[in-house]
């Protein structure tokens, strides 16, 4: 027996959608029917995972840097030539770096707010005539725990994700009556290569070992873990199903019970 794909004809964009938490969100949508445009900064990620992906649903690659308009208007503009408007679109996208807010130059705190930030404004901008015009639309961004509480030296990072959230809550009520709906997903810390990024840096800085250090970022979560990327995309793909167009303007934390 057949079983349905909820999403098929829809056009999904993944922005960071090579690896980690875009590439598991790029899988399920691709699970659910929808023709799928992998999206960052380098190409060879995202062939690889497109090649993976289209024994299940037709995928397209755009190179692109999120924090440059010129940039990010050719990607979309070349994904709605291969598959039409966009119907939904996962702002992923995202860089962390860390310092102490006294080191923390204009040019980390801009280069937090362009990619994470900005980057999510671009996408956005980039999509929503389309879906105005077809009349549904689903956007979710991803923005982090970062964005509900605050967290030492990321400063800039917390800025730029609360600024996401921000965005999301004041975009879903202007499109409330329009069947877009605007959430965002917070994760935790997640088993992904920025996490694993931090632990390296941890062991550099204190001399522990790769379980220590990983237990420093994962007693931050209740369950004494870190997220998984399939968790964290289970919920963006909760989001664009049939069921859940009544959820608009949330901040969603997959956190395993950090943020309540």
């Amino acid at each position: 027996m057949s079983t349905v794909r909820e999403l098929s004809g829809k056009h999904a964009v993944v922005t960071g959608g090579g690896r980690g938490i875009g590439a598991a969100i790029a899988q399920r949508l691709a699970e659910q029917g929808a023709h799928v445009t992998l999206m960052g900064r380098t190409r060879e990620p995202l062939e690889e995972r497109a090649d993976a992906l289209r024994v299940l649903t037709d995928m397209h690659c755009e190179a692109v840097d999120v924090a440059d308009p010129a940039s990010v208007a050719a990607a979309f503009d070349a994904a709605a030539r291969r598959f039409g408007p966009v119907s939904i679109l996962v702002n992923n996208a995202g860089q962390a770096s860390s310092a102490p807010f006294i080191k923390t130059d204009l040019a980390l705190w801009q280069q937090m707010l362009d990619v994470n930030l900005t980057g999510t404004y671009l996408g956005t901008k980039a999509v929503l005539s389309g879906m105005l015009a077809t009349g549904w639309g689903r956007i979710v961004n991803v923005a982090s725990t970062a964005g509900q509480k605050g967290y030492p030296y990321v400063s800039a990072y917390c800025a730029a994700k609360h600024g996401v959230i921000g965005m999301t809550r004041a975009l879903a009520l202007e499109l409330a009556q329009k069947n877009i709906t605007v959430n965002a997903v917070c994760p935790g810390y997640t088993d992904t290569d920025i996490v694993r990024e931090a632990i390296t840096n941890i062991r550099a800085k204190t001399g522990r070992s790769e379980a220590e250090a990983q237990g420093e970022l994962a007693k931050h979560n209740p369950q004494g873990r870190l997220v998984r990327p399939d968790e964290v995309a289970n919920a963006v793909l909760w989001l664009c199903l049939p069921g859940a167009e009544a959820i608009t303007g949330q901040a969603i934390s997959v956190s395993g019970g950090e943020v309540m």
